[in-house]
């Protein structure tokens, strides 16, 4: 049996589902996709072009013909992909691009196999119109926001604690110039579908943490109107001994290399003195990070960060396991 449903009924069951079937190409479903999405393509990405050529070329028709056979190859293939993990008794979702042909005749295959499935209408398409709807027109948020220099520990905190929204994770960034140590970042849609989803997962009845940050993380822009009400939070300032700010950078990067340093180094020459900037490369070359670390946050870091938000309180974070337990009173009395 085959059904669809708008995307509101879709994302209302979304943890329901046993199989959620993104039937787009690699290349699409490797750009943006709906979160726990797999990808069982009704046509790879030679063949979406294909057709796609074909359709504007020669006739609809002709494009449908070679559309239905690679559908079929391809059907072939991820059937046995599917069962026997998934069995008649699973509830399976699917979505192309539109809502059209691809979901529509993968979904049918699979559904006259004995398969129940719902066709998501309007497919990715109506999903991303959610989506951007939701981040510009964000609920009121009580957000509890973690300020501090770079090393105090903020990141550390937010993940022992519940109800969190962790902008970084998600946007594979640690917010700095040396942010981008694990490589590449998603999508500024991929971003924004992974955080409406984890927004819409947070408990209203309680506050929500999250670390306070510019508008851009990386390449990553942040919505509007969830920035303005993470800078209008409830504002904890987050502050450390020295050593322990240099233990934790030490720790973030502690996988640089040395061409990746050298880099970054050159990117913030303008904001770091000659001698500074030599001092840290002649350290890192030497292979002493705990020096590079220091230079760092007490000739950088430092220098450049600015209070411009008066916070509602201070923590000292030289003990975590303390200040979690602090936090998690606000939390309560929030």
């Amino acid at each position: 049996m085959i059904q669809t449903i708008p995307i509101e009924t879709f994302l209302e069951s979304l943890d329901a589902y046993d199989l959620i079937i993104d039937a787009r190409s690699p290349h699409e479903y490797s750009e943006s996709r709906i979160p726990l999405s797999r990808n069982f393509y009704a046509l790879n990405d030679d063949e979406h072009c294909e057709v796609g050529t074909i359709y504007k070329q020669i006739s609809p028709f002709e494009a449908r013909v070679k559309g239905a056979s690679f559908v079929c190859l391809n059907a072939a293939r991820h059937i046995h992909d599917i069962y026997p993990t998934f069995t008649p008794n699973s509830r399976i979702a699917i979505y192309c691009a539109r809502g059209g042909m691809r979901s529509s005749s993968l979904g049918t295959i699979l559904s006259n196999i004995g398969y129940r499935i719902d066709r998501v209408t309007g497919g990715y398409k109506a999903y991303r119109t959610f989506i951007t709807r939701y981040l510009d027109n964000l609920p009121a948020m009580n957000f509890i926001t973690l300020a501090g220099n770079t090393g105090c520990g903020k990141s550390d905190l937010l993940l022992e604690l519940s109800n969190i929204i962790d902008l970084e994770g998600m946007a594979n960034h640690y917010g700095s110039v040396f942010g981008d140590i694990h490589g590449r970042q998603p999508t500024q849609k991929e971003f924004q579908n992974q955080l409406t989803h984890a927004l819409r997962a947070l408990k209203p009845e309680k506050s929500a943490f999250i670390e306070a940050e510019s508008k851009r993380i990386g390449k990553i822009m942040l919505p509007t109107p969830l920035y303005k009400q993470m800078e209008s939070g409830f504002r904890i300032q987050i502050t450390a001994p020295l050593e322990q700010r240099i233990e934790r950078i030490m720790r973030m990067y502690d996988q640089m290399d040395e061409q990746f340093f050298k880099a970054r180094m050159e990117r913030i020459s303008p904001y770091i003195s000659r001698e500074d900037k030599a001092s840290s490369i002649i350290a890192f070359e030497n292979g002493d990070l705990a020096r590079v670390s220091e230079i760092l946050l007490t000739q950088y870091y430092d220098k450049v960060y600015k209070i411009t938000i008066k916070p509602s309180m201070t923590i000292y974070n030289d003990n975590p396991a303390k200040t979690i337990e602090t936090l998690k009173g606000i939390q309560d009395e929030q």
